[in-house]
This record gives C-alpha cells, sequence and structure tokens, in this order.
C-alpha cells in the first residue's frame, strides 16, 4: 500500500506528509515487537489506520475519487473518515498502554483518559496541519482541506471524540479478551 501511495502522488510534500506518521509507526512497532507486543485486534487497526493515511496521501484527503459526489454531499469527506479514525484507532492503542501498564483500575477514569488523550492528539494534529500550512506558504484552505467549511477543524475534533467513544463501546469486550492472552 504504502507503495502505491508514493507512485505519482498527486502532490509529492503532502504525500510525505500524510504517510510519514503510518512509517514512524511501523518503525516503532518493530522496534517494539518483542518487548511490548500488542494484541492483534490492535495490530489490525493500526494497518487499517494506514491504509487510511496512505489513500489520503495518494489523492490528498479532498480528492479521494470514491467520495466525490458521495451521496450528493457537496465536498470529498474522506477526511472526515480520516479523523474518526484518528479517535477509534488510538483509543484502543491507548487504552492498552493504559491497562497493561496499570496506570488506572477504574473503568470510569481508564474511559475519560482515553477520550482525553484522543482528544488531545486531534486537537494536537489540527495544530499541526495548522503549522505545516503557515510554514509551507500554501494556502491554507487547500492544503487543510477544508473546501470552504468554517468548521472543519471543530467537525474534525468531534468526530475523534466519536471515534474514540465508539471504539470503547464496540471494542472493550474483545479488547479485554484479547489482553488477558498477553
Amino acid at each position: 500500500m504504502l507503495i502505491w501511495s508514493g507512485i505519482e502522488p498527486k502532490d509529492q510534500l503532502t504525500w510525505f506528509l500524510e504517510v510519514f506518521p503510518a512509517i514512524a509507526g511501523g518503525i516503532l512497532l518493530l522496534l517494539t515487537m518483542r518487548s511490548f507486543p500488542l494484541t492483534p485486534l490492535l495490530y489490525f487497526l493500526i494497518l487499517a489506520h494506514c491504509v487510511i493515511l496512505m489513500v489520503g496521501g495518494h489523492y490528498t484527503y479532498a480528492e479521494v475519487p470514491l467520495f466525490d459526489d458521495l451521496w450528493g454531499m457537496e465536498r470529498n469527506n474522506y477526511d472526515k473518515v480520516g479523523h474518526f479514525a484518528q479517535g477509534f484507532i488510538p483509543a484502543i492503542l491507548a487504552r492498552e498502554i493504559l491497562i497493561r501498564k496499570q496506570v488506572v483500575k477504574n473503568t470510569a477514569w481508564l474511559n475519560l483518559f482515553i477520550v482525553s488523550v484522543c482528544l488531545a492528539f486531534s486537537a494536537f494534529y489540527e495544530l499541526i496541519e495548522w503549522w505545516v500550512a503557515l510554514l509551507s506558504g500554501e494556502d491554507a484552505e487547500a492544503f487543510l482541506g477544508t473546501q470552504g467549511y468554517v468548521w472543519d477543524t471543530q467537525s474534525d475534533m468531534a468526530l475523534a471524540l466519536t471515534g474514540a467513544i465508539c471504539a470503547i463501546l464496540l471494542l472493550s469486550r474483545i479488547h479485554n479478551r484479547q489482553l488477558l492472552k498477553i
């Protein structure tokens, strides 16, 4: 997928910026595979997130063909898939680390910390997007993929929040079963 995404991407700098987290994460996973192996669920979710990043990097998030004119919408909403995943997948990562390192034992506090980590990560990512747009001299609206939507940043963070909550509600049981096997 990485090789495909790097073949004639729409914009080389955007491609690099979008796939860099996947490359860095892959290296980190290889380095920690023996000392801190993850659950199969988490490895699968990380792979899915990498695919989302690589598709977005190849086309740019505002121009993924499958999402053009999807359901009659005026904007390409592939970036919204990415921001939902930005909450969904890191929620299980944060959950796994917090549980295995026994940082929090109370489930309510655990869930609050997971959601807080995901929101902090989402907000930080929005700041990085803004800084890159400013430093690159690109038109910020085009680079950020806001597509004229004034509430883009806020809706991105809301989707990450929704993704984190959905991950906790939908995957905690299966995740707990897999954690018992580690």
